[in-house]
């Protein structure tokens, strides 16, 4: 089963690449521009994906497929990588697979020499993460008692040549 969280990165990695949301069987679209804003979701994705959870979208779905978010929130769909181009698509958890990838349809897709879409990251916590594993590491160093080949933190103080 697909988690709310695996259909919206599902929506925002597809918004990237200029895939609309069909709502109301063709009778509106949507595009919200930009999805990532700094470190997270921008405000127009999320009023996007609130909407398209709510019973006044009716049936909507991403541009280029035929499953619906609800469908998609249910029981019978997981979110997988597309062998074809790594992005996100629908697979039914049981019977048969789903026919085609949203990327069908964009041509000159995949291209490896585009930046992928993304999630948002949060940069500090990405930083803290890497302080914390070198942290780690000269911990590790002082318990091996290989401190007096490298120190860690403190700025070089030998000058003696």
């Amino acid at each position: 089963m697909a988690s709310p969280s695996q259909v919206k990165q599902y929506l925002a990695y597809w918004f990237q690449l200029g895939k609309r949301a069909i709502v109301r069987n063709g009778q509106k679209t949507l595009l919200p521009n930009p999805v990532i804003r700094g470190n997270a979701y921008s405000r127009e994705f999320e009023a996007c994906w609130q909407f398209l959870q709510s019973p006044e979208s009716g049936d909507c779905y991403l541009e280029g497929t035929s499953q619906t978010i609800a469908q998609l929130l249910s029981s019978e769909w997981e979110i997988a990588d597309c062998p074809r181009c790594e992005m996100p698509i629908p697979l039914r958890d049981i019977g048969l697979p789903s026919t085609s990838c949203p990327c069908s349809d964009l041509p000159g897709w995949p291209n490896r020499e585009l930046p992928l879409p993304r999630l948002p990251v949060n940069t500090q916590r990405h930083l803290n993460e890497i302080r914390r594993r070198l942290l780690d590491e000269k911990q590790s160093i002082v318990r091996n008692g290989k401190l007096s080949t490298l120190r860690l933190g403190s700025p070089s103080t030998t000058n003696d040549r």
